[in-house]
């Protein structure tokens, strides 16, 4: 019997098979190629953000011996007992402060400068002490400024001859309701007193809990002078947050408070969170994050 006459597909099939081999080679070396174009670009980046988080690393380490080394010889020369010359110590207090304000508490050597001032017979005290006050005003500015980023302010200001005629009593201020991150609280400030040697208000704090909180009042009694500054010397709230007032100017009349309520975290290095607030705050977002899925609290 004779064979049946190839047609088009026959023929098509005859050249097409060797080349089907040879795209399907071609294939897997392009893929191959691509793959491995894939794995090295990505090593590459897991190389580069390894070596980036060991250059930050390392920064942050060379940078916090400097900042520890720099802390120990600046308190070693404020403290030194045969140092009395007053332009170096209020040099080396003006270091601390702007180089470690928001991790030491400064206001005992401030009021020790001060007292040292007051008793010195130097002809320059009274510039030595624009230079202390002015260092004050400047940190206690820029804590507030920065805690203003996250939180709520408000002014309020004291008539002093109108404090001192009130006696005892004293002088209540205009309280104000603050909302931060979805927590309300009403924040009430009395003016109790005016010390005019150590230019400090004694005032009253008083922070009423939310509604339907189970959580108690905040209320509490303390002095503010230009030495106490937001982030070190504020006061812990029942809702997780700080509340600080802060002098921010003072005239023979008149008396400047700004008060400035803001979240824990961003307190000072010396007043950071319990363990229980950072437990609440945990245990509040994993019931947000399931109230988000629509599942069932316990």
């Amino acid at each position: 019997m004779p064979d049946k006459p190839k047609d088009f597909w026959d023929k098509a099939a005859v050249f097409l098979h060797p080349l089907g081999g040879l795209m399907t080679a071609l294939a897997v070396a392009v893929v191959g190629v691509m793959g491995s174009q894939v794995l090295d670009r990505r090593q590459s980046l897991e190389t580069n953000a390894r070596l980036y988080s060991e250059l930050m690393s390392r920064r942050e380490e060379a940078e916090s011996n400097l900042r520890k080394d720099m802390c120990v010889s600046i308190i070693q020369n404020f403290l030194r007992p045969g140092l009395s010359d007053l332009d170096s110590k209020v040099l080396n207090l003006e270091l601390l402060a702007y180089n470690f304000h928001d991790s030491l508490n400064l206001k005992p050597l401030f009021l020790d400068m001060q007292q040292r001032l007051a008793a010195s017979s130097d002809p320059q005290r009274n510039t030595f002490l624009q230079r202390v006050n002015r260092v004050a005003r400047d940190i206690s500015a820029r804590q507030l400024f920065s805690l203003e980023g996250h939180g709520r302010s408000f002014r309020r200001t004291v008539d002093l001859d109108e404090l001192r005629k009130a006696g005892k009593a004293g002088v209540p201020l205009e309280g104000e309701k603050i909302e931060i991150d979805g927590k309300t609280c009403q924040v009430d400030l009395r003016a109790l007193g005016f010390d005019e040697n150590l230019q400090q208000l004694l005032l009253r704090l008083e922070v009423k809990a939310p509604e339907g909180s189970d959580k108690s009042d905040t209320r509490v009694t303390f002095n503010i002078g230009f030495f106490d500054f937001p982030m070190i010397d504020n006061t812990r709230l029942a809702n997780g947050l700080r509340c600080a007032v802060t002098l921010s100017a003072l005239s023979r009349t008149n008396a400047d408070l700004a008060t400035v309520c803001f979240p824990a975290e961003y307190a000072g290095l010396k007043d950071r969170p319990y363990y229980d607030e950072v437990i609440q705050k945990l245990q509040a977002a994993s019931r947000d994050e399931r109230l988000g899925k629509g599942g069932a609290l316990p």
